[in-house]
């Protein structure tokens, strides 16, 4: 399905709204062109407004953020206190991005629900054959076996974020029911809209998945708090998502293990997914430290067609990631 205008798939247009819980002012890149000086004005107007009573700062983050944005990567975050819902950061949150497989958390949930009842089982077997080869991300399609439990299944997906696998399950359980699931959540602007394609023609949907910044975040805390279905659901949820290997983005500036990080680690814990894609960078997460806990979601869309622009939108999600580190620790 290719989404109409009235659907979630809308690029953003600019680096708009900024509203910073920060001691005063949101520094930003300093520069001498007028058009620069207003981007500073219009931020300093709104930080007035929306200065935190704590003292936090997300200075560092909104300085990367804007410099990104300046130089034609549309960007869009937010952050949240997990314990109050108090608003961190936000930088055009509203917006709806092109998040790539962060969309795959839909799926993880709708099988999670559906391993409460009596029609699935943790230990089906399900055969990858049912779905055609697919490449990049993941595991499965570099092993032998041809079947494997659903639970397992669903684990690759959160460890590797798994193509095939989630090309397994999709079938399994359809794309129908993940959007009827994702509509139930309340959730407007969330979207998984395809399988996962080695190439996209005109009839495909533009992307695997789609999805605003603040209703990433609100997910990602109401799984964090067990409310997302319920308790054994987010539990299920959690627990795939705590197996992420991919801490490359926001995540890097944490310093845990990728690898094994299901334990705390100097008092940090973590369940986070990412998206990657040509031109598309994306993370939502959950982290936990010896002060607070914070749920956040970050997405840069750019054009990928240098180096050194991919990593700058790298560099300035692990600034953001620092921010957060900062808040928690």
């Amino acid at each position: 399905m290719v989404p109409d205008a009235s659907s979630p798939w809308r690029r953003p247009t600019a680096f708009g709204r900024v509203h910073a819980f920060a001691p005063g002012v949101i520094p930003v890149v300093p520069s001498s062109s007028p058009s620069d000086g207003r981007v500073q004005q219009r931020a300093r107007r709104r930080a007035r407004h929306r200065a935190s009573e704590s003292g936090e700062s997300f200075a560092r983050g909104f300085k990367a953020l804007g410099f990104l944005a300046r130089n034609g990567v549309q960007v869009s975050g937010r952050a949240i206190d997990l314990a109050s819902g108090r608003e961190l950061f936000s930088v055009d949150d509203y917006v709806v991005m092109p998040t790539a497989s962060i969309g795959k958390v839909l799926l993880l949930v709708e099988v999670a629900a559906r391993l409460r009842g009596p029609d699935m089982s943790a230990l089906s077997l399900l055969d990858r054959d049912v779905t055609g080869a697919v490449g990049d991300s993941g595991t499965w399609q570099h092993l032998q076996v041809p079947t494997l439990p659903i639970a397992d299944i669903a684990a690759l997906i959160g460890s590797t974020s798994d193509n095939l696998a989630t090309n397994v399950l999709v079938r399994t359980v359809g794309l129908d029911a993940v959007h009827a699931r994702t509509e139930q959540l309340g959730l407007k602007k969330l979207a998984l809209l395809d399988l996962v394609r080695d190439h996209r023609g005109p009839d495909d949907a533009p992307t695997l998945s789609v999805g605003s910044m603040k209703e990433l975040t609100w997910l990602f805390s109401e799984l964090a708090r067990g409310e997302v279905v319920d308790a054994e659901t987010s539990r299920r949820v959690v627990g795939w998502l705590s197996l992420n290997a991919d801490l490359s983005l926001v995540a890097s500036a944490f310093g845990l293990d990728p690898l094994a990080h299901l334990q705390s680690d100097h008092g940090l814990t973590l369940f986070n997914k990412t998206g990657s894609d040509a031109g598309v960078r994306a993370e939502a997460g959950v982290l936990r430290g010896p002060r607070a806990g914070v749920a956040y979601a970050v997405a840069a869309s750019f054009s990928d067609t240098d180096l050194p622009t991919r990593l700058a939108v790298i560099d300035g999600m692990r600034t953001i990631g620092a921010d957060l580190l900062e808040y928690v620790h």
